[in-house]
């Protein structure tokens, strides 16, 4: 069996997008390797029978991005942004499915961000900026308008105020005329950012998703629903949509035409999201969590549904508003023919990496076959156990290859995962990041569980930590590692913590609480959430979740473990000076301090994620000897 490198894991090839053509018959996917090796990505964009029985062919390659694949209307071919004539900036593409030269259709010297083709087969809907900055590039201002819905956002946010936005070419909506190759603006939005766009599947009206300004980092973003006449560009503002507004999906029954999208449930900002229909919560009361919404032509639109450590689809009922499963599915990135009867999916096992999954919702076949060969996986359990106020909570195990329960007890690093609305699935985990395989292989049980707060057990669960992340939450992961420790599978004197993003946070906070852990791993963790709330993109959710009392800073000097500090540079998710306070708090104890160059929040780079990978694994098996 081969060994897993740091090299396998960042060259592993991983497939997304998954798109089934509007007759069934195909699927064109992308690929990418996990770690960038040059300053730009570079993909591949495949086609494959969605029955499967061939291999994928190569749409388009090259030392090129290739991303967003969408379907003409008559299956024939595929448009789709890449960057093949000017690095870092994307272009509108076209290319049959008979395997023709791909055909460039646009030319913007500000490129091009989404796309949607029209039923007519004519014209493409184009999601891009004017081609000259609008201001000065260091900084812009621009009123906050009441475009999009009447009074002040659901968070009470003044509109009337102005706000900043370092954007100087926020997106605008334009019409590309497929026989002539010409566009022209399209719909009367104002100042505001186009963020998304839905056609109504009878050509006639666009839904359009914007936001107030471009930019997230000032955490002021209020969302904005308009209805665009495809033809003339008349434009109706609707009633603001909840924060957070995306997926928009269109369906028709007797009573006309109706929209849906994902949003955030109201009234707080910590917590679950949900299905709306205008304001009216499709998903109310669900102990299940909806991921994604996908629009079917001929039909009404699906769902994804995150349930505990599943996930499945469901089809909303028109008649009664409701979501009734029609199958279980091994991942996300769900797209659907016309009819419906195709779905397309990015999925794994416990031990299979991603793939490509196609066909009935109830009988998918494998399309792609990128993961890596001859590696034996660390074996998966299922976990499920009671906090101490009797919540009931879920997670993974993940053991050493080879290994079961009797080769116990094993070190044990337990992995918190982002969000904190995220979860782990019970699907395969391997990344650039500390992740269960990566850790399994040298030896390490890994634990991932599932605290409140998380995604997957409905709204009220994920709204638990508003206010108090680190509180109970913490409570749940010890009880977790402790029945682990009982169950003779950790050894309790030699336990390891580590995350990245709001996982990075938890381990940080995790050895201001405790001394039970001989080394902990901070990957872009806040440490200070007054700061982050006032430095970060997502300000007012950051001062939703904690304050100064739930901050790692305020209690590190209580710190006894060593602490490995990894940050990319240039972070404006939570920005380097997390980081660097943490580093200045710990002082002369032991730990390491990691900064990666031109790297944000995630780290893209390949010798960078190399180094992640290699460093965290040497750091616990160091400490955890």
């Amino acid at each position: 069996m081969a060994v897993l490198t740091a090299e396998a894991v960042v060259d592993r090839i991983v497939p997304s997008k998954p798109r089934v053509s509007p007759d069934g018959r195909w699927v064109v996917f992308v690929t990418a390797p996990v770690g960038r090796a040059g300053k730009h990505p570079v993909s591949t964009l495949w086609l494959a029978p969605a029955e499967g029985g061939e291999p994928p062919s190569e749409l388009a390659g090259g030392v090129a991005g290739h991303r967003e694949p969408r379907w003409a209307p008559d299956s024939g071919s595929v448009f789709f942004l890449s960057d093949a004539a000017g690095r870092g900036t994307a272009q509108l593409y076209r290319v049959g499915v008979a395997g023709r030269e791909a055909e460039r259709l646009t030319d913007r010297p500000a490129g091009i961000s989404g796309h949607a083709p029209l039923p007519d087969g004519e014209s493409v809907v184009l999601i891009a900026p004017d081609d000259e900055p609008v201001a000065d590039p260091r900084v812009r201002v621009v009123p906050g308008e009441s475009r999009g819905g009447h009074g002040a956002p659901p968070d009470g946010t003044p509109r009337d105020g102005h706000t900043w936005d370092t954007q100087t070419r926020p997106d605008r909506l334009w019409l590309l005329d497929l026989r002539t190759t010409t566009t022209r603006p399209l719909g009367d939005l104002g100042r505001r950012h186009v963020r998304e766009v839905a056609v109504r599947p009878d050509g006639t009206t666009l839904a359009v998703f914007t936001w107030s300004v471009a930019d997230r980092a000032p955490g002021v973003f209020a969302p904005g629903l308009h209805l665009v006449d495809a033809a003339t560009g008349e434009t109706r503002d609707q009633a603001t949509p909840a924060l957070e507004a995306s997926d928009p999906a269109w369906w028709h029954d007797h009573d006309g035409w109706h929209l849906a999208y994902l949003g955030l449930t109201p009234p707080g900002l910590v917590g679950g999201t949900a299905v709306f229909e205008g304001r009216r919560n499709l998903t109310a009361g669900l102990t299940v969590c909806p991921t994604e919404l996908v629009q079917v032509d001929d039909g009404p639109p699906l769902a994804v549904f995150a349930e505990g450590l599943d996930t499945t689809v469901r089809r909303l009922d028109p008649a009664t508003r409701t979501f009734t499963k029609i199958a279980d599915v091994p991942g996300a990135a769900l797209s659907a023919s016309r009819d419906g009867h195709r779905i397309a999916v990015v999925g794994s096992g416990p031990t299979e990496p991603d793939e490509v999954h196609a066909g009935p919702p109830d009988a998918l076949t494998k399309l792609s076959a990128t993961g890596p060969e001859g590696i034996r996986w660390g074996a998966r359990e299922r976990l499920r156990y009671r906090a101490p106020d009797g919540l009931d909570l879920d997670g993974l195990l993940i053991l050493p290859p080879g290994k079961s329960r009797r080769d116990g007890p094993f070190p044990l690093v337990t992995l918190v995962h982002g969000g904190p609305h995220d979860r782990y699935a019970d699907r395969f985990h391997l990344g650039w990041y500390p992740s269960g395989q990566w850790l399994a292989a040298a030896g390490f049980a890994v634990f991932l569980p599932n605290a409140r707060g998380g995604l997957g057990h409905g709204h009220d669960f994920a709204a638990k930590v508003a206010g108090d992340v680190g509180g109970a939450e913490f409570t749940d992961v010890l009880t977790g590692i402790d029945l682990l420790v009982a169950g003779g599978v950790a050894d309790g004197t030699r336990l390891g913590i580590g995350g990245w993003s709001h996982g990075g946070f938890f381990a940080a906070w995790a050895v201001t609480q405790t001394d039970r852990f001989a080394a902990a791993v901070v990957g872009a963790g806040v440490t200070d959430w007054p700061l982050l709330a006032a430095t970060g993109e997502h300000s007012r959710f950051e001062a939703a979740l904690g304050g100064r009392e739930n901050s790692p800073v305020t209690h590190a000097h209580r710190i006894r473990t060593p602490v490995l500090i990894l940050h990319g540079e240039d972070d404006t998710n939570v920005p380097l000076s997390q980081a660097e306070l943490l580093h200045r708090a710990l002082g002369g104890k032991h730990h390491e301090y990691v900064v990666y160059p031109r790297e944000n929040h995630s780290i893209r780079e390949r010798g960078h994620q190399l180094d992640v990978l290699r460093r965290t694994r040497a750091w616990f098996s160091h400490l955890l000897a």
